[in-house]
């Protein structure tokens, strides 16, 4: 007999299934999969890496005696489960298909839950969990079974949360077996301590913990006074602060004064009672600095200073800032700051040792956007790279010191995953604690205990469309539903997108000849039509790589640099005749670089770069499709702004957050997204008169899952799409156990 797995419940890729109710679940969303085909995937589930013919999903799925054409009922199954699991026969991730032999289950698989152990039967062998390899020292070293003692508990819920909270988090207990295994890997690598088995427990199931974001200056941090967390969470479209208890995961608001606007925490003071947060209500890179008592209410500015991050010095006397690429400190008394250190980037989670003899931080390059841990001596001030050749394939960040500085966790992102690692004084290389399936972020070590908080995030969102006169927007359900820009050419018959992996394509606007444009080397930002449909301009950038402009011919070929320059360049759009092209600078959020943020003209025919006058401070130009005007966002994206190409001059044509402006196919009218208001609302705003009407926002879904919104584009019949998220973020406490030394 062939070994069978005989789990209730199962984790693959960011998927859970139960075995015993038939449901599946994704990103904490369940999936529509119909009862037989559902049936058929848990048969090659429970004999996982091993060939199930037909005829054995036949006696297993199937009744004897069942009147059915099972040929293209098991086909219908196979095609209903990869649709489920977005999986492809050519390309398989899950579910192989062996001609003329049957199918396999290809996946890792990891038992969540399983039944009430039972004797084997004669000849059976029901095999463990395989654990994760950790990393030590190059070698690799694979632990053996860990037995729990007591039994890993299912996530804990207050009596309020409902049953399906428990499902939709099953990811946390698929983690804790995956924590387990690197983390004996940990044990034997030190030579110094023994350990406890560890236990993730989940702390919040709000699933609003504001998570980080890729390729730009975005590193949210929690922090801990002892007994409660502090961290940033989204609640109706904003970012507000929260303090969470530990033991049993209820939230508070802190509340904040009015200029205390989109906060971000950057520290805690030593005895935590004070916390350190940034005014983050736009883009630009560097924020006024508050102090905030731990339990909210006044908040007192730290004068002279402006900052992207902070924390307190050792003695918490002063305060240590960054500002463009050097750090500084700032006495309590309001005198002139001092330069501490220059660096050859911009530091954020900025992170004292217990002893106060090092600092270390997180390096970000603007320009080539990558980011990677680095260490200061206080005692002359000298920085150098923390990991210089292990880094050399991962984006590593956001590290934590653990009590007494036995450890050093941090986060490192390879692809499109995110784990954490630990670096202790013996080992010379870290050691892995996490591996999926949920992306771990922004580590935070306990004060007297070894434990470390960290945020767990899964990522999940559709295409919502808000046709004209409706007030509801509807799932797209379609062939750009993972779209996050997208855009139809003049003439309404093509279709270009984005999709969330940042990979162009194009389309007939009937879904037919679809063809991806751009390779997985190649991030692309947003991408527009040129007016006759033959070309598309891209913003762009390598994975080390400033974002740059690039044109590609519609049907794919002819890929090239648009525009050569030393900064980053973005929002490339055309003239009416094709030959010219307006373009802007990133904002500060997504790369701060020495070039003034100005909007420019590109001419195609002489290659010569003009900027238009009073076009300083703003950003994300677009040319209406007429030609006669230019629209612009101010820096700090509270001002539509409009250029008359005519006359040269510009205007205000409204004054209210804005992000993403799309023109409308006649010109008339302007679309943007109101991102800081709650809901999110998107609005049109007449460029006549400037009138603005609100359309909808999230709470115009049908759905009440999302947690945010971008304004994708408008079709040419006025049809408004955007991409509802449904980002689950919550806090979860890794116990790393007791230590004592050994004898």
């Amino acid at each position: 007999m062939q070994n069978q797995i005989h789990p209730v419940r199962v984790g693959f890729g960011t998927f859970e299934a139960d075995l015993s109710t038939g449901e599946l679940w994704r990103g904490g969303f369940r999936i529509k999969l119909q009862s037989q085909p559902f049936r058929v995937m848990a048969e090659l589930i429970r004999r996982s890496g091993h060939v199930v013919t037909r005829e054995e999903l036949q006696a297993a799925v199937w009744e004897k005696g069942t009147n059915v054409d099972f040929d293209h009922s098991l086909g219908t199954a196979i095609n209903k489960i990869r649709e489920a699991l977005g999986d492809t026969a050519d390309n398989p991730r899950f579910v192989e298909t062996l001609p003329r032999r049957g199918y396999r289950f290809i996946a890792p698989l990891t038992v969540l839950d399983e039944p009430t152990p039972a004797s084997p039967e004669p000849g059976e062998i029901l095999p463990p969990v395989l654990p994760i390899e950790a990393e030590i020292s190059g070698a690799v070293l694979t632990p053996g079974p860990v037995e729990l003692t007591p039994p890993l508990p299912l996530l804990e819920e207050t009596p309020s949360a409902s049953a399906a909270k428990h499902r939709r988090f099953g990811y946390a207990v698929a983690a804790t077996v995956i924590l387990l295994a690197g983390l004996v890997g940990y044990v034997a690598g030190s030579g110094r301590t023994s350990l406890t088995v560890p236990v993730i427990r989940q702390v919040t199931h709000t699933q609003r913990v504001l998570p980080g974001a890729d390729a730009t200056e975005s590193f949210p941090v929690t922090v801990t006074d002892g007994l409660h967390l502090f961290a940033s969470v989204i609640r109706d479209g904003g970012v507000h602060l929260e303090r969470i208890t530990i033991a049993g995961g209820e939230s508070s608001p802190i509340t904040l004064p009015d200029e205390v606007a989109g906060p971000a925490i950057a520290d805690i003071s030593h005895d935590g009672s004070r916390l350190l947060v940034r005014s983050h209500a736009s883009n630009q890179s560097e924020q006024p600095l508050f102090i905030v008592p731990a339990g909210g209410g006044s908040a007192q500015r730290v004068v002279r200073v402006l900052a992207h991050d902070a924390t307190w010095m050792p003695d918490d006397q002063s305060i240590l800032y960054a500002a463009g690429n050097d750090l500084f400190v700032t006495p309590m008394t309001g005198a002139k700051p001092e330069r501490y250190a220059s660096l050859p980037g911009r530091a954020f989670w900025l992170r004292w040792s217990p002893d106060g003899k090092l600092l270390r931080f997180t390096l970000f390059d603007p320009l080539t956007h990558t980011q990677n841990l680095w260490e200061l001596k206080v005692s002359d001030h000298s920085a150098h790279p923390l990991l210089p050749n292990w880094s050399e394939t991962r984006e590593v960040c956001c590290g934590s010191w653990m009590p007494e500085g036995r450890g050093f966790v941090f986060q490192a992102t390879q692809g499109q995953a995110s784990d954490l690692w630990m670096l202790n004084g013996v080992l010379k290389r870290p050691v892995r604690l996490t591996d999926g399936p949920l992306a771990y972020q922004g580590p935070v070590a306990a004060r007297n205990e070894t434990t470390v908080y960290l945020t767990g995030v899964a990522s999940e969102g559709e295409v919502q469309l808000l046709r004209p006169n409706s007030k509801e927007f509807v799932p797209a359900q379609s062939f750009y539903s993972d779209a996050h820009r997208l855009e139809q050419t003049r003439d309404g018959k093509w279709l270009g997108w984005v999709d969330t992996e940042g990979r162009l394509w194009r389309a007939r606007s009937d879904g037919s000849e679809i063809l991806q444009l751009t390779s997985a080397d190649l991030q692309v930002f947003v991408a527009h039509w040129s007016p006759d449909g033959s070309r598309i301009a891209l913003m762009a950038r390598t994975r080390t790589g400033a974002w740059s402009l690039f044109q590609v011919l519609a049907d794919g070929s002819d890929l090239q640099p648009l525009l050569q320059t030393r900064s980053n360049a973005a929002d490339p759009t055309w003239s009416p005749d094709g030959q010219q092209i307006v373009l802007g600078q990133t904002p500060d959020l997504m790369g701060k670089d020495a070039a003034p943020r100005t909007i420019q003209i590109f001419d195609l025919r002489t290659n010569k770069l003009t900027t238009l006058d009073g076009s300083s401070g703003l950003f994300s130009p677009r040319w209406s499709p007429d030609g006669h005007h230019i629209a612009a966002m101010s820096l700090d994206q509270r001002e539509l702004r409009l250029y008359d190409v005519a006359t040269r001059q510009w205007r205000v044509l409204a004054t209210r957050a804005a992000a993403d402006p799309v023109w409308s196919p006649d010109s008339r009218s302007l679309y943007a997204d109101a991102f800081t208001e709650p809901g999110q609302p998107v609005y049109r705003v007449n460029v006549a008169d400037g009138h603005m009407e609100d359309l909808g926002g999230i709470a115009n879904f049908r759905s009440t899952e999302f947690s945010d919104l971008v304004l994708c584009g408008v079709f040419d019949d006025g049809t408004v799409a955007v991409r509802g998220r449904l980002t689950t973020a919550n806090l979860y406490a890794l116990h790393l156990g007791a230590s004592r030394s050994k004898p």
